[in-house]
């Protein structure tokens, strides 16, 4: 504030500064213009030789003299000198015949107060040069400037505290709103009350800056909360199988020779790869809240059948079944990912299926945007549809069937779901009647994807299962094609592994 009145104050001291030149210099001005056309109707008349005793002048406050070569005064004003020149002998030699001139005198030669304006203008005939001077008092410029110096040395400050107090005023109703922002700030840091600032009734910036801090405010303690939720969660999940080794070797201290060790190692072993997977879970979490939403560069084409194969593989047969694709489907993705979404997902309906879990990839539709899609369905007690988004969260488990009577840590569906959206696709939970589906869509694969791509994943088999596929069937490519892969004859079979009777393949 007081910055902003000193330059006012510096801005209207420039500005009377000016005022007051520019005043006095239209007002010398005038009475230059009025000395010099007196003058130049005095020459006329010197020059017609028809100058009139006295001289004509208009005003108490000119005075006119025609002197000639020798200093003489030919004609002169009524209050004028007729014996002395108001110019000096030096200044009238001086003076060239022929050329006009102007220049300040002392008021005292003529017996004025303050400096007068002398106007030289030559006159008369060649072979009688003369010259007029014409005399103008300044008194009335000097009073003048003086007059309007005065006015704004008495309402320049007044002006200024005025204006000040409006700027005052005005920037304190300003900022009224930024030191409420200001205080609630302190607050919200000191504890004293919720997170929340508050808004200023007016729609202007401090509004809008006011929602946008609120809003930030409240990411923030959604944020803080998940945080304090997601340690409280992973302590109490660490307890556990921590609790249970304490258990367990404290009651093998007691019994001591007694004690079956090889029943005790192996119960602590299960604990600790409990504990070891709850680790990598966090960790893979932890990642993912680190690298944000971006796609990974890692992302290579993946052909569905294979896929399903590989990781059906590692489980028995019964309950899964798969049904690999009819042609080859291939998705956009990091191989390593999209196991460990299988994984977890065949993990969890495993778990709570009541005789079969189905494992299958179908074809997306080729209007805008291709997409392939997982489906994994159990016959399980399903999901509630009110149920079915919170169960991504961070060690979210129901109190039904789908609770932790396996040891799950409500881990596995939060990165199936970071997974997922990693790679660029979705994943939705549906009923599946009775039961729960699960439906995977992932980005296809476009055709320069897979021009770059490995052939022999391309090649008439269902992968790792070592299932021959007819290579008499025309593949099926993202981009709605058919025909046979590149890079491959026609005919030609290639096999991808060998077969493993554990899984059982439609």
């Amino acid at each position: 504030m007081i910055i902003g009145v000193a330059g006012l104050a510096a801005a209207l001291a420039v500005g009377g500064l000016v005022l007051l030149g520019a005043l006095g210099y239209a007002l010398q001005r005038t009475v230059d213009t009025e000395a010099l056309k007196t003058a130049e109707a005095v020459a006329r008349l010197a020059g017609e030789n028809a100058l009139p005793d006295p001289l004509p002048v208009a005003g108490n406050q000119v005075r006119v003299q025609v002197v000639d070569a020798q200093g003489r005064i030919r004609a002169a004003s009524i209050d004028a000198d007729r014996l002395v020149s108001m110019l000096y002998p030096d200044e009238l030699r001086q003076f060239h015949a022929g050329e006009r001139d102007r220049f300040p005198l002392p008021g005292r030669r003529l017996g004025w107060d303050g400096p007068i304006w002398v106007v030289a203008v030559p006159a008369g005939p060649a072979a009688d040069p003369q010259t007029v001077l014409v005399a103008k008092s300044t008194a009335d410029v000097r009073h003048s400037v003086a007059a309007v110096r005065t006015i704004l040395l008495i309402s320049f400050p007044l002006l200024l505290l005025g204006l000040a107090a409006v700027a005052w005023r005005v920037i304190g109703a300003t900022l009224r709103p930024v030191e409420a922002l200001r205080a609630g700030a302190e607050e919200i840091t000191g504890g004293a009350r919720p997170g929340r600032l508050p808004v200023p009734g007016s729609r202007d910036e401090i509004h809008r800056l006011a929602v946008t801090l609120n809003g930030m405010l409240g990411r923030l303690e959604s944020a803080r909360a998940r945080q304090r939720a997601f340690v409280a969660d992973a302590a109490h999940e660490l307890r556990s199988p921590l609790a249970n080794m304490r258990t367990q070797l404290e009651v093998a201290q007691r019994l001591g020779a007694a004690t079956d060790w090889p029943s005790v190692a192996d119960d602590l072993l299960t604990d600790t790869h409990r504990l070891s997977r709850l680790v990598d879970d966090l960790l893979l979490l932890a990642r993912f809240d680190d690298a944000g939403d971006g796609r990974p560069r890692s992302a290579v084409p993946v052909e569905l059948g294979d896929l399903l194969a590989d990781v059906a593989d590692r489980y028995p047969s019964p309950p899964l079944r798969v049904r690999p694709p009819r042609s080859p489907l291939w998705v956009l993705g990091e191989p390593d990912a999209l196991t460990r979404v299988l994984a977890n997902l065949l993990d969890n309906a495993l778990r709570h299926t009541t005789s079969e879990v189905v494992l299958e990839a179908a074809a997306g539709g080729w209007d805008g945007p291709a997409y392939h899609l997982i489906l994994v369905t159990d016959d399980g007690p399903g999901i509630p549809a009110e149920d079915r988004d919170r169960v991504f969260d961070r060690f979210t488990r129901l109190d039904d069937a789908r609770a932790r009577d396996a040891g799950g840590a409500g881990l596995g569906l939060a990165i199936v779901r970071q997974l997922v959206r990693r790679q660029g696709g979705t994943v939705t939970l549906a009923d599946a009647g009775p039961g729960l589906r699960v439906e995977v869509r992932l980005p296809a694969a476009d055709r320069a994807a897979l021009d770059g791509g490995p052939a022999p994943h391309l090649a008439g088999t269902d992968g790792a299962s070592g299932r021959q596929r007819d290579d008499d069937a025309p593949a099926q490519w993202p981009d709605g094609t058919t025909g046979q892969p590149p890079g491959e004859a026609p005919g030609r079979s290639v096999q991808t592994g060998s077969a493993r009777p554990t899984t059982s393949v439609e």
